[in-house]
């Protein structure tokens, strides 16, 4: 029987906010709940399971998504984010099922209030035009902002208190203020760059600090003083320029809200009676550090909440890429943190704190960091999820169920996706064999998993053996699939999950021995030089690209297009911009409108319009996409009675659609 390791006890040692005891040290960290309401601001059914889930999993302390609290002043369109205040007694009634059943597993749950969001608010506003001063929006500068009255203002702090009453009645244990962070409306007023207002809101430190004082205090006054307040609280806001954030470790001048100030707002925050501090870094100019993406280090916000720990006797809750227990342990033992957050990791496994608790690390399925099926997720109007876990955020009606009738399934490739439609076929109680060419499970994922900000990808594969071993799925490796072979297994079901190939280019000189592919040349760094040119610039061009002149490489990055890695709408924007601002940082060279023609003894052979050029370089390495290996398919899908192609074979795509359409069909096999 398995048992916590000795170094992780102090995760699960109890701790209290106010005077409400929580169970352990892990926290689900707030996230947007869209798709979990309805048009009345309550929690639907799926809201409800959702966190339940995360409850039944284990953790301490949920913190919802935010939460609205008046709809006249800065109108959302619905459904969006719930509003305790559109309906109070239908949102107390099925509110309350929620918080019970969350109660069943000892967890305790806050709901989160928000002030709305002023310039950084555009897709899921109606009226988009509020905020401390008149200004422009953070992503449409055409849109401008009005200032908000006092007399509104003061709306919004009895809102706050009425919304916080009606969370208290219905079973939740406190409310967390939305957000002296990220730059939201409330975080707007505390920052002198966004607030020029003259009124009692305005000025000083402490005039800017009004309004989330006096929302504490209201609602303290309205629900008791024993009534937990958290607050979501950014200790700095690393904005190097307007829409323009700072990267890790660069020198810049701070415009929003420096180390300084931030602490001395965590004094000001305390006295004012604010029981916790959930804290992080950023603001939406800098917006990659409030969602932080692969290209982070684990653990970023330490150093500065250890120094926010000094100056606080609160809780202070930390989150940013802290679910490794061993990380979280130390936080907590050298007192960086009382609290760990979590908020992508439990979408991704909701059983985390459990797993851990029983010494079960190897069977958490790891966040990717890829914010695909997340926040990347809904800036296209999707609902929440996980790019990893496709049950996510619809944890009942897209559960795996046991098969009526249990076949054999023959699986063909042992990428991701034909490791996802295994594992599932396996759940359901299929005998599933596996077959793969190479001598690892994988694919594509290989390779690309080798850079360190890929870490998480290579802990995927991992994870995919270990479960694979543990449902007795028959893995045969160096085993390409034939149509011969597949005839004589005579399985019920074949699955064909072949992958991609790379994109060769035909142009003289390409059998030049300076030549080679990304995935060649991410399995054996020696093979690059000094001076490189990467033909390609999308995700795997320029990631290949940032691995290499981290490791003091000379690199350039030639892409046909006028942009790279697609533009700033074909990935989640936070990745986009960090890895854009990264590449730069790291003195990569970025031609675009370029194409090449050709390889000489000297380079790359490139033309621009109607001039050509050579780019010297020792390495060159081709990077211009993927094409579907599908021959194995087309030689199969009028034999075999019950086929089906996944993954890259059918079409290529990112990890998230590998593993979403392979749950998808295995579900139903």
């Amino acid at each position: 029987m398995s048992k916590i390791n000795k170094k992780h006890e102090k995760l699960f040692e109890p701790i209290k906010i106010g005077k409400v005891q929580i169970k352990n040290r892990y926290c689900m960290a707030p996230m947007g709940p869209f798709g979990l309401c309805d048009d009345n601001g309550l929690f639907n059914e799926k809201g409800i399971e959702y966190y339940v889930a995360r409850a039944k999993g284990g953790t301490g302390l949920i913190i919802t998504g935010l939460c609205s609290v008046e709809t006249e002043i800065e109108e959302l369109r619905r459904p969006s984010i719930p509003c305790p205040s559109i309906n109070p007694a239908a949102f107390l009634s099925t509110s309350k099922n929620m918080t019970e059943r969350v109660h069943a597993y000892d967890s305790k749950i806050f709901l989160q209030l928000t002030a709305g969001f002023g310039r950084v608010g555009l897709l899921n506003l109606i009226k988009s035009n509020v905020a401390p001063s008149p200004v422009t929006n953070r992503w449409d500068p055409s849109v401008k902002h009005r200032e908000l009255t006092t007399e509104e203002v003061e709306t919004y702090v009895r809102k706050f208190a009425e919304a916080a009453a009606i969370a208290k009645a219905s079973g939740f244990d406190g409310v967390e203020i939305h957000a002296v962070h990220e730059g939201y409306l409330l975080d707007q007023f505390t920052i002198a760059l966004f607030n020029q207002r003259k009124d009692k809101y305005g000025g000083n430190l402490m005039n800017r600090l009004r309004f989330p004082i006096e929302i504490v205090q209201a609602i303290k006054k309205l629900c008791g003083e024993d009534f937990p307040v958290s607050l979501r609280y950014s200790i700095k806001s690393y904005i190097k320029g307007i829409r323009q954030g700072a990267l890790p470790g660069e020198e810049f001048k701070e415009l929003g809200r420096d180390i300084e100030e931030g602490l001395e707002v965590g004094k000001i925050l305390e006295e004012a009676g604010y029981d916790a501090l959930d804290a992080d870094a950023g603001c939406y100019d800098s917006w990659y550090w409030n969602h932080p993406p692969m290209y982070f280090e684990h653990g970023m916000y330490l150093p500065l909440t250890k120094k926010l720990k000094e100056a606080v006797k609160i809780p202070v809750i930390v989150a940013g890429r802290m679910d490794d227990p061993d990380l979280a342990s130390k936080a907590l033992e050298e007192g960086a943190a009382d609290m760990i957050g979590l908020g992508r990791p439990l979408l991704a496994d909701p059983e985390l704190p459990n797993k851990i608790r029983k010494g079960e690390m190897g069977k958490i399925r790891p966040c990717l960091s890829c914010h695909e099926g997340c926040l990347g997720r809904a800036a296209k109007g999707g609902d929440l999820s996980c790019a990893v876990n496709p049950a996510c955020g619809r944890e009942i009606e897209y559960a795996i169920k046991p098969a009526t009738i249990n076949k054999k399934v023959v699986i063909i490739g042992g990428g991701i996706a034909g490791m996802e439609a295994a594992r599932v076929c396996a759940i359901r109680g299929h005998n599933v064999h596996l077959y793969e060419k190479s001598g690892e499970l994988g694919g594509n994922v290989v390779p690309g998993s080798v850079p360190k900000f890929k870490n998480n990808d290579k802990a995927l594969i991992e994870w995919y053996g270990k479960e694979l071993k543990a449902l007795k799925v028959e893995v045969n490796l160096n085993t390409e699939g034939t149509k011969a072979m597949i005839i004589k297994l005579q399985a019920d079901t074949v699955v064909v999950a072949t992958g991609s190939n790379p994109i060769l280019l035909k142009i003289p000189g390409m059998e030049s021995k300076k030549v080679f592919e990304a995935n060649q040349v991410l399995l054996d760094e020696n093979k690059a030089g000094q001076n490189i040119v990467i033909i390609g610039g999308g995700l795997v061009g320029c990631e290949t690209a940032l691995w290499l002149a981290q490791k003091g490489k000379k690199v350039t990055v030639v892409e046909g297009l006028p942009v790279i890695l697609g533009g700033p709408h074909n990935m989640p924007f936070m990745n986009y911009e960090m890895l854009k601002d990264l590449l730069n940082y790291h003195k990569v060279e970025i031609i675009t409108d370029t194409f090449i023609t050709g390889v000489n003894e000297k380079g790359a052979i490139v033309k621009t319009k109607d001039v050509e050029r050579v780019l010297e370089a020792d390495t060159i390495i081709m990077a211009v996409g993927y094409q579907s290996e599908n021959k194995l398919y087309k030689e199969i899908k009028n034999v075999i009675g019950d086929v089906h192609i996944l993954g890259d074979a059918r079409k290529v795509n990112n990890i998230m659609y590998a593993i979403w359409d392979s749950y998808e069909v295995a579900r139903n096999i």
